[in-house]
């Protein structure tokens, strides 16, 4: 019904949350058509960081409820911010197929800060 009426701006918590990646990729792409296409402002909940990283022109981290860092994703997508809202080490990289910011964490499970 959103989509019929062409809503300006789209409120949306976690829209991918059990959805298999497939299908993650084609609400994200839609989503991303929306933006694109009409000019629609998309504000929505995502919890895995490099696929917020990929669709999101600005980023808003949050911790305890309060906003810890916010602005546009390559800015804010950096490993001491993604240690100090996260609790853990982390190396920021230019995704080599599009240069969005991707995330790494440590493969062997050491990852998490002390």
């Amino acid at each position: 019904m959103t989509l019929a009426q062409k809503t300006k701006i789209l409120l949306l918590d976690e829209p991918t949350t059990y959805l298999d990646i497939s299908h993650q990729v084609e609400v994200l792409g839609l989503l991303w058509h929306l933006v694109e296409a009409n000019g629609s402002t998309i504000v929505c909940v995502l919890h895995d960081i490099n696929q917020a990283a990929q669709y999101a022109d600005n980023v808003v981290l949050m911790k305890g409820g309060r906003i810890v860092a916010e602005g546009r994703t390559g800015e804010v997508l950096t490993g001491p911010t993604i240690q100090a809202v996260f609790g853990v080490a982390a190396h920021v990289v230019a995704n080599p197929l599009d240069g969005t910011p991707l995330m790494l964490l440590d493969s062997n499970g050491r990852g998490v800060a002390s």
